[in-house]
């Protein structure tokens, strides 16, 4: 029988992080890569994405980077067959780039509704669709969404102050939708031992917005006064369940749906 530890390690399997030059994304990579993978950075920022895998390297396993626009089936398959070149084996994707323009409900025009869809729900699809081929024949693997709580309720829109941060109709629509392809999926690839699961965070504080308008004076505080836990996410709060949910610690779970929240969404 395996210890705890052997069923949280990742050693020598492959991880394809989607936005993982990002804020969240970043912090996964680096779960990943210290519980043992091969971290695979991708985002359409190569440069970033270098940067980071030359981190994960240093101090970890070999990571790559790669360039991908995950709303291009042609990109998202050469990101697949790119990974494939190096590792000769994809164990674990994590859908987490997400992209889709920001603007008022009443001057949003349907192109612009929609590039949320794209940018954050058909791209999940199409990386899903080509990595999960490569899954099925070797009967294993692991794919996890990255939703929103935003998903999962709505915004409250009174606590943003001027900061311009408000959450646009079409990004909670579109994590939404994100929620329930995780729950088609895992039904789905279940028979091929492909497991499909959703991480649901909340807000996490941004370091880069301490300077905007309202941000430290009262969204920041606003947000804290709604949260039980009484803090907004931190460096380090995802990186528990992205491990878990990737590893054998968690064989026996799918479908689910994991909210991060300090319990925002409980009350």
């Amino acid at each position: 029988m395996p210890t705890v530890w052997e069923l949280f390690d990742l050693t020598g399997q492959v991880a394809i992080v989607t936005g993982g030059a990002g804020r969240l994304g970043s912090q996964m990579c680096d779960a990943l890569a210290e519980a043992g993978a091969h971290v695979v950075v991708a985002s359409r920022d190569l440069q970033r994405c270098r940067q980071k895998a030359a981190a994960l390297s240093e101090h970890y396993a070999e990571a790559m980077a790669v360039a991908v626009d995950v709303t291009d089936p042609e990109s998202v398959r050469a990101m697949r067959e790119a990974v494939l070149a190096r590792f000769g084996r994809i164990d674990i994707l994590v859908n987490n780039a997400y992209s889709g323009l920001h603007r008022p409900f009443e001057e949003m025009t349907r192109e612009e509704f929609e590039s949320a869809l794209r940018g954050g729900l058909t791209s999940a699809f199409l990386c899903a669709q080509a990595v999960s081929a490569v899954m099925k024949d070797a009967e294993r693997g692991v794919i996890i969404n990255i939703a929103s709580i935003y998903g999962v309720v709505s915004p409250d829109h009174r606590i943003y102050g001027r900061t311009g941060l408000n959450s646009p109709c079409n990004y909670g629509a579109a994590k939404a939708g994100l929620i329930q392809l995780t729950r088609w999926l895992a039904t789905y690839l279940a028979p091929y031992g492909i497991r499909v699961n959703c991480i649901t965070p909340g807000g996490f504080y941004d370091e880069r917005l301490r300077t905007r308008e309202d941000y430290e004076q009262v969204f920041v505080p606003n947000y804290i006064a709604r949260t039980p836990l009484g803090r907004m996410g931190g460096p380090t709060d995802l990186k528990g369940v992205i491990v878990f949910l990737a590893s054998s610690a968690s064989a026996y779970i799918t479908g689910q749906n994991i909210i991060v929240d300090g319990g925002w969404t409980i009350w």
